[in-house]
Parts: C-alpha cells; sequence; structure tokens
C-alpha cells in the first residue's frame, strides 16, 4: 500500500485525533531543521528530564490510579531513576555518540578520496508503549530518540489512561507539537498509528499483537523495532547455592506482581531438589511478603488480567499440577486484583501456564537431571527473551551461553541486565527484533549514511574502455594484492 494510500486510510472520522496531521507538521519541522545539534539533542534530554523529575508526583499517582495500586517504590526503581540515570547517561556521552566516523580506503586506486559515515537522524519515530513500565517504555525510548536528533509520536496504553492523559497535558510545557506528541487509546488509534508512514515504528507488547503492527508498517515499509516477551526460562545449577537463587528469583518474580515481559517465567531445578526449593521460596514470601494487601505489592492491572491468571492456575490444577499458594489464607482487598504468589509443581505441556507467557506472580518450577535436558526443552520452544542461568561454574556458563539463544542473558540473577545503561536491550526470534537502550539505541534511531569524498583526480579514468595495457596492469596488481 502507497503512503498516499495509508494516509487516506488514517484519515479520522468526527471528534477523533487527527494522526495524519500531527506527522505531516512532525515531519514538515524534520526537513526544516534536519541534524539538530549537540546542543539542542541536549537541551531536548534536557526537557525529557524536567518532564519526569518536575512532576514526579503527579506521574507515580497517576501510574498508581492506572493499576489500583501500584508500589511507589518499584514505580521509583524500574521507572524514574531508571530513566533520569539513562537520560544522564546519554547526556554524557552523546558527543562521542555523534562524532563522524572515518572508514578506511585504498588510497593506491582512490588517491586523496575519503570514506567518512555519518549518524544522522531518521525523522519521525513511532512508539507504542505497553502499561507494565509506562514510564520507562516511553521516556526511555524517547531519550534514544531525541539523543539521535528525532522527533516522535508516542502512543499509550487503553491500560495507561490517567497517566497518557496527564503527559497529554503537560508535554507542551516542554516541548512544541512538532517535536513530541502523545496520544491515549481511544479504541482504535493503535491500529491507526501503526499504519502511519513513520521513519521508524517501536512497538512493545505481546507477540500477537507485534505481529499486528509489523503487518501494519509493511505497508509503507517502515521498519520497526519489536520488543515481544515470551517464556524466559532460568535454570539453577547444583553447584549454586539454593537459598540465594531462590532469593534473587523470587525478588524479580514478585516485582510488578510478576508482570514483567523479563520475568522469570518458569525455573529449572536439580529434580532431588525441587522440595527444598519449593520451602525456600515459601519461606522468602512470608518473609518479604507477608501481606499482599500491602502498598507494597502491586496490583494485577485489570480484572480480565486477574481473571485470566485465576484461570490458569485452575487449568494447571484440573490438570494434575501440585498448586502452592505462598499466601494461604490472605484474600485481596475489595476491588485491588491483588493476587496471591503461587508455585506450579508437576507443570506438563498440556496446561496453560506453559503455553503462554504468564505475566503474573506465579512460577512453575521443573525439575532435570542434565544440562542437556535444560538445553533441548528450551530449544524446542521460541526463542525467549531473556535467560537466567544460575551456576559458579564458569564451564557451564559458557555451555548455557553457547547452546541457549535469547534477547539477554543476566548470569546468577535475574532482570537486572535490562538496566546496564551501556547494553543493547532486544529480543530475537519470536521475542522480538532490533535493540535499543544507551549507544545501541543511538543507532537504532539513526541512519548511518556512508560518504564517500572523491578528489580532485581520480584515478578512475585509467579504468574506463576501451582496456588497454595500463587497466590490465592495475587489474592484475588488486588481484594479486587480494588472492
Amino acid at each position: 500500500m502507497t503512503s498516499e494510500a495509508q494516509a487516506q486510510n488514517t484519515d479520522p472520522g468526527p471528534g477523533e485525533i487527527d494522526l495524519a496531521a500531527c506527522l505531516e507538521k512532525q515531519r514538515s519541522a524534520y526537513l526544516a531543521d534536519p541534524n539538530p545539534s549537540l546542543e539542542q539533542r541536549k537541551r531536548d534530554l534536557q526537557g525529557l528530564k524536567g518532564l519526569l523529575a518536575d512532576n514526579l508526583d503527579a506521574i507515580t499517582g497517576a501510574i498508581a490510579k492506572d493499576y489500583g495500586n501500584r508500589s511507589y517504590h518499584e514505580t521509583m526503581l524500574a521507572e524514574v531513576i531508571m530513566v533520569l540515570d539513562g537520560i544522564s547517561s546519554s547526556s554524557r556521552k552523546l558527543k562521542k555518540w555523534m562524532r563522524v566516523q572515518k572508514r578506511k580506503i585504498d588510497l593506491t586506486v582512490y588517491p586523496g578520496a575519503r570514506n567518512r559515515v555519518i549518524p544522522q537522524p531518521l525523522g519521525v519515530v513511532g512508539v507504542i508503549v505497553p502499561w507494565n513500565f509506562p514510564i520507562q517504555l516511553s521516556l526511555g525510548p524517547l531519550t534514544c530518540i531525541f539523543a539521535a536528533g528525532n522527533r516522535a509520536m508516542v502512543k499509550m496504553s487503553e491500560n495507561s489512561r490517567h497517566l497518557g492523559r496527564l503527559l497529554i497535558d503537560l508535554a507542551p510545557a516542554y516541548f512544541p507539537p512538532e517535536k513530541l506528541c502523545f496520544f491515549e487509546e481511544t479504541g482504535e488509534i493503535g491500529v491507526r498509528f501503526s499504519q502511519l508512514p513513520f521513519d521508524h515504528l517501536l512497538f512493545t507488547g505481546s507477540g500477537q499483537t507485534g505481529r499486528a503492527v509489523m503487518a501494519s508498517a509493511a505497508g509503507n515499509l517502515t521498519p520497526v523495532t519489536l520488543e515481544l516477551g515470551g517464556k524466559s526460562p532460568a535454570v539453577v545449577a547444583p553447584d549454586f547455592p539454593l537459598k540465594k537463587a531462590v532469593a534473587r528469583i523470587m525478588a524479580g518474580k514478585l516485582f510488578n506482581a510478576g508482570q514483567i515481559c523479563v520475568d522469570v517465567d518458569y525455573v529449572f531445578v536439580p529434580q532431588e531438589r525441587v522440595a527444598e526449593f519449593a520451602d525456600l521460596a515459601q519461606a522468602w514470601v512470608k518473609n518479604h511478603c507477608p501481606d499482599i494487601n500491602s502498598p507494597d505489592y502491586t496490583s494485577i492491572i485489570d480484572q480480565k488480567a486477574y481473571d485470566r491468571l485465576n484461570e490458569a492456575l485452575a487449568d494447571a490444577d484440573d490438570k494434575g499440577a501440585k498448586l502452592i499458594n505462598m499466601a494461604e489464607g490472605q484474600e485481596s482487598a475489595p476491588g485491588m486484583r491483588k493476587m496471591a504468589p503461587h508455585l506450579v509443581l508437576d507443570a506438563n505441556e498440556d496446561m496453560i501456564l506453559m503455553q503462554r507467557e504468564i505475566f503474573g506472580p506465579i512460577l512453575p518450577i521443573l525439575g532435570y537431571q542434565d544440562k542437556e535436558e535444560v538445553v533441548n526443552y528450551i530449544n524446542r520452544r521460541d526463542r525467549p527473551l531473556a535467560f537466567y542461568p544460575f551456576t559458579g561454574d564458569k564451564g557451564l556458563q559458557q555451555y548455557y551461553l553457547d547452546h541457549v539463544m535469547s534477547g539477554g542473558v543476566c548470569v546468577n540473577d535475574a532482570t537486572l541486565h535490562v538496566v546496564q545503561h551501556d547494553m543493547p536491550f532486544g529480543g530475537v526470534g519470536a521475542s522480538g527484533m532490533g535493540q535499543y537502550h544507551g549507544y545501541e539505541g543511538f543507532m537504532t534511531f539513526s541512519k548511518l549514511r556512508p560518504v564517500f569524498y572523491q578528489a580532485g583526480f581520480s584515478a578512475m579514468k585509467f579504468l574506463s574502455p576501451p582496456y588497454g595495457k595500463l587497466a590490465e596492469s592495475i587489474v592484475n596488481r588488486l588481484l594479486k594484492k587480494n588472492l
């Protein structure tokens, strides 16, 4: 489908948001100023910092309203501090990232010529944001997008209504609409948004929706970065202290009530230590999460997700699993959707829990006998977004790194690779494509433009027909040089 057809397809109906008009305004502004200076880019990054830092109470409050209850400390740790740290890191390194790169050239063939690679802005980037970490997954990408000199349109999730409306209201005080616009989901905005002819489109969410977004973007040949999910496994080796492994895995599993795309979805434990792992996990939860109605324990995002998790537990129970409720006797306060943490033993492939990403505080434990069993199990399935091997054995660490492909890896802990600003974040296969964060984010949203500068004198005049002895000599010399 042509860009003109797409633009026609995205025309708004009565009372609808004119997405195409916003895109046209941003593209016109880009064409008028296609390569912002270092100083301008730093001002844009400071604008993002101000948007967040000046409105902390309102932003954290809006996220809490969207969830029903969201732990303040989890919002600060996983969103606010992570984004502010990323902005500071990018600001410090931006001058180096923007440098024109020198590339080698054969001066015997091209005397006086030069090769350069110039990072330049793509133009207008679209960002589709999920609900689970709405600040980290909106302002985080914007850090990379603005560092690269682009403009952006951001569509928030239907489950982030309070935050989305707040950002729509706040953003104009920090950025003109030709630089940044936020949109809330009103029903069909997401479909129309993904059909716009952006210069790049970043989507974070489910694999099913990611396929639809990619199909929409293909109509305009819009390049996409897809950050999807999947079933990210952990494996605890016999040599690793089990109590330490349990503490690190459960801390990640209960953070945000398990609503994390890189969370441990299931864990392999040596068969003879499965019961011990379960006992240690129950003790950890009793000590660290004694009351699910505490404000420190986050709600499930909506009733649909809460019901889905309960149905998955009931399905596992019906199919022979042993369920361990680690908050036995506790009930969620009315309307708060607090899901009790659960362990699942004796899980099998017929269970919904083992077929789809869980995205909640439920952890299946799978017993295993040897490392090959673990590798074969994981490799028969879609490539995960993350992989978590727990072992102090360097050789075993390398075995798992060599034999299991995933988007990212965290050795001897869970989820923490995502917060490392000097490392890229992204999926592979069904868990996504492309990457961002830090320098790789700057590269993702830049065009690495190769430029060849010819000298006043060109040796190519000796390599034009009719070919004679000189051309033959040059060809033979170049051939000999490269054989």
